[in-house]
C-alpha cells in the first residue's frame, strides 16, 4: 500500500552512503524490520533521480524487487519483478497489470553524501 506522508510528519533518518547506492540497479535496506530497495537512477532524466520502494513481491511473497529490472511503461519509471514480471511504478508502487497491487513507497532523498529515508511518526 502506498504511504503518502505530508511533509510535517516525515521524520529522517540516515540508512545508508551514496557509495553504497549502485546507478541503474537496485540495493536493498533494512528499515524497521522491512526489507526497502533503493533505486538510484542518475540518468532517468526525471526530477526523482532515488527511489524507495516495498522489497517483497506480493505475488510470490519473495524479497526479490530490488533485483528486478529498472525501465519505463508509457512513460513511468517501473521495476519489473524478477518471478513474475509484473511492472511497479516507483513513484507510487502501484502495479501496472494488477491494479489490486501495490507497494509501499518512502521519501528518500541524499543529503551530502547521506542517503535519508522519511519515515511516519
Amino acid at each position: 500500500m502506498t504511504h503518502v506522508n505530508r511533509a510535517e510528519d516525515v521524520q529522517w533518518r540516515a540508512l545508508c552512503g551514496r557509495a553504497d547506492l549502485v546507478a541503474n540497479s537496485g540495493v536493498v535496506a533494512w528499515v524497521e524490520g522491512r526489507q526497502v530497495a533503493l533505486f538510484h537512477l542518475p540518468e532517468a532524466g526525471t526530477e526523482a533521480q532515488l527511489y524507495a520502494i516495498e522489497n517483497r513481491d506480493p505475488q510470490s511473497g519473495a524479497n526479490v524487487i530490488g533485483r528486478g529490472i529498472i525501465g519505463q511503461l508509457k512513460g513511468e519509471m517501473v521495476i519489473a519483478s524478477p518471478l513474475y514480471k509484473q511492472h511497479f511504478r516507483l513513484r507510487d508502487g502501484q502495479c501496472v497489470e494488477y491494479p489490486d497491487q501495490q507497494l509501499q513507497v518512502w521519501p528518500v532523498r541524499l543529503v551530502g553524501d547521506q542517503v535519508e529515508i522519511g519515515l511516519s511518526h
